[in-house]
Parts: C-alpha cells; structure tokens; sequence
C-alpha cells in the first residue's frame, strides 16, 4: 500500500520530490498525483504515477481522451480536476491500494485536494500543506471541509514554490508527519455498545452532561460541538449511518440560520435524521438567543443588530466578541411553526420526540438569567403544537435544560421510541 502525494508538478515540483524522496527513505512506497491545471511555469521533470490528464478524464462525464482544458478555462479545469481527483482517490482507497495522503498548495491545490480529502473516511490520515488555508476571507469555504473531515493541516507560512530551506524544511516535516500517521496509525475501533449522536454547547453543557451521565452504560456517546460547523459534522455522521440514535439537545443553529445569527448551520439542519431509522429526540436548547457579536457591530449600523432592532433586546455581553441577543415574541412564534412544518417531514413521525424544558432552553434564560423571557418561550411551545402533527409526542418538563430531571425526561423519550420499535 501507498501514501498519495498530490500537488501541481509545474508549480511546486521540488517541494512534491523532497516529500516523494522523504516518504520513501522511510521505507513506504508512494503514488505521485500530478493536478496541474496549465497554470504553472515551469515544464516539470518528474513523472507522476497518475498525470493530470489521467486525473481530468476520471471526471464525471468527460469522454477518455477528452484532456485537460487550456489555461483560459481555468475554472473549468479546476472543477474537473476536484470531480476527477476525488473519483481516483476514492477508488485507490476502495481498492486497498493506499493508507494515507498528503497534499501540497496554494489557494488552488488546496480547494481541489480537499474536496478528495472530505471524501475518505474519518480516521484515514489526511495532511494538507498549504500556504491559504488560514486566509480569513476563505474561512467560510474553507470550513465546509475541515468541519467534516479530521484533515490535519500544516500552515506552512510562505509559498511552497521553487525550493529554499523554509520549503525544504516543509516538506521534510510533512513527509515525516504522514509516514509518522501512517506507520502508527489506530483504525477506527468497533464499539461494543450502540453509537448515540448528542449535540451541545456551553449554555447547556451540565444539561449534555447529565444525559451522558444517564446513558453512558448503554451507549457510546459522541458529543458534536453546536456551534454551526459542529452541527454540519453531525448531520455527515448521521447521514452516514455512523449512530443509532440521535438526541438533538442544541439546535439553535438553524434559528440562527432563520433570523441571522452568527452560529447559522443552513436551511437542512433539522432534517439532519430525516433519512435514518434511528430515534430522534429534539429540544429546543440555543433558541432562546441569536449570537451577534462582537459587541461594536452594534454602533456600527450592522445590518443585523438595525433590522432585527437588537440594541433595544435583552443582551448577553460574554465579552467582546460573544454577544448574544434574546430572540422575540414573534420570532419564537415564527420558530415554533417553522420546527412544526420540519418534523412533520418525517415519514416515521413515531421515532421523534419532542422534550421541552419549560424553565429555560439555556442557562441564559432561565429565572434571573440575562435573556430570562417566559412568554417567549411559552410563544415558541404554543406555536410549535399547534402546527405539530399529533403523531408526534412532546413532552413538557417543569425544570430547565440543565438539570438532571430534563435529561431524566431526554432518557425516558428515548427509551420509549425504543419500546415502540421494539428495540
């Protein structure tokens, strides 16, 4: 078996041989992918093991023999080498052919070689060299990857190309550090109980810690982080089957999503076990609030805090940049019919579950909290049943979300989905 080297020959050719040269000495055989776009200005020596026209034509719909667009497509190129240097990457891996990657660029390299890597499974070693990959302006794009996938990556400060000690030195490290994984690597262990999916964030964090408590003998529990990007890597986990259940304790990211919030996860959050027969229990943990920090944007005119008139709400100041503003009357009234009309798309309405703590969905809004507001959440409770379809239950707690009677109740909703299924 082999690393997978991949990274543009005519643009950083010395850097791919030292990494090539390095992973060898170490006894480890190597596969060189050339992604070369037609860009680069240097007529490289090396010959790869799979060259960036074989790479093109295992693109999605492109004919063999079709090659690879001129310089003046480049983005056409670079789309057809992402499809096509996933679909050989996954196919070597499938194969049994390799056992670890390593990848080295720039903006470009790196958009192409994250997409194979978000293809392979978590725990397959995955390192990106890349000199892009902490620009703030493609935080966004960037994180759509790494929040999915456990891709380890080496800011390597300066431009890998042409070759000078800093470069060398780079390249030395990485090579080291692939083989290092691949030499040492620990596969992903099979667990001796059921995997159960919680989602949680600070503001409910005894509330999680509880429901670990509780269930702990029974399940294999993995705690995703709440924040936007934790929730994008629960649903890749769910969708993938990896869980037999899924306890959905903090899913205000997609009240963010809906009112602007900083936290936003997308339109799809709460579809996120629409597609698996695993039990569902879903609280409304984070929807009392919408982040909205840092704290200046409020004197700024920030279209956020002017539309949705925040500077006259209760605040949470965390401190300067974590802010968070109590959400309204009408928007937990929005809320609640929007979580309705999700639910309701769920074809086995009998694996959902509903628990709702009545005395505070976070520790911010329960009594003498910063975001304290009953009637708020007595909107959102109201609305929700309303337009809920009565197959679903719903549970109401008279305790908040961070106490061990709540997380009795998450239990209990739980094991009765398990009761119905005959699990």
């Amino acid at each position: 078996m082999a690393i997978v080297i991949v990274g543009m020959l005519d643009e950083r050719e010395e850097a791919l041989g030292v990494i090539k040269d390095q992973v060898e000495r170490r006894g480890l055989r190597t596969c060189l992918i050339d992604i070369s776009i037609g860009t680069g200005g240097t007529v490289p020596v090396i010959r790869p093991d799979i060259s960036a026209r074989e790479v093109t034509e295992s693109a999605e719909g492109i004919a063999v023999g079709a090659g690879l667009p001129g310089p003046t497509e480049k983005n056409a190129a670079i789309s057809l080498m992402r499809d096509g240097l996933k679909r050989k990457v996954l196919a070597l891996h499938e194969s049994g052919d390799i056992q670890g990657i390593i990848a080295i660029g720039g903006m470009t390299g790196t958009l192409i070689t994250l997409h194979a890597m978000k293809a392979l499974p978590f725990g397959f070693p995955k390192l990106l060299l890349s000199s892009a990959a902490a620009m703030p302006a493609h935080a966004s794009q960037l994180a759509e990857y790494f929040a999915l996938k456990d891709v380890t990556v080496m800011h390597t400060v300066v431009d890998t190309v042409g070759m000078n000690r800093l470069v060398k030195t780079l390249a030395e490290n990485g090579a080291n550090a692939i083989a290092g994984m691949v030499e040492a690597r620990a596969p992903l262990s099979v667990s001796e109980k059921p995997s159960l999916a919680v989602t949680e964030f600070g503001f409910c964090d005894k509330g999680a810690h509880y429901v670990r408590e509780i269930l702990e003998k029974k399940y294999e529990i993995v705690s995703f982080h709440a924040i936007g990007l934790g929730d994008m890597a629960a649903a890749d986990f769910v969708g993938q089957g990896y869980f037999e259940a899924f306890i959905d304790l903090v899913p205000g990211t997609f009240s963010e999503y809906l009112f602007g919030g900083n936290r936003a996860s997308g339109p799809d959050r709460l579809d996120v076990a629409k597609d698996q027969p695993i039990p569902y229990v879903f609280c409304p943990g984070g929807f009392d609030m919408i982040s909205c920090g840092p704290i200046e944007r409020r004197d700024t005119g920030d279209v956020l805090w002017t539309s949705r008139r925040l500077a006259e709400r209760k605040l949470n100041v965390q401190d300067a940049l974590r802010v968070h503003a109590r959400t309204s009357v009408d928007e937990m009234i929005q809320l609640g019919r929007v979580v309705a009309e999700k639910l309701n798309g769920y074809e086995d309405k009998g694996r959902v579950k509903i628990v709702i703590p009545l005395r505070g969905f976070s520790a911010l809004s329960v009594e003498g909290g910063p975001l304290f507001d009953p009637e708020a959440d007595r909107a959102f409770i109201d609305a929700l049943r309303h337009d809920l379809d009565l197959e679903i239950a719903v549970v109401e707690v008279d305790a908040d979300i961070n106490s061990r009677e709540f997380a009795r109740a998450v239990d209990a909703a739980l094991s009765a989905i398990g009761r119905r299924r005959g699990a």
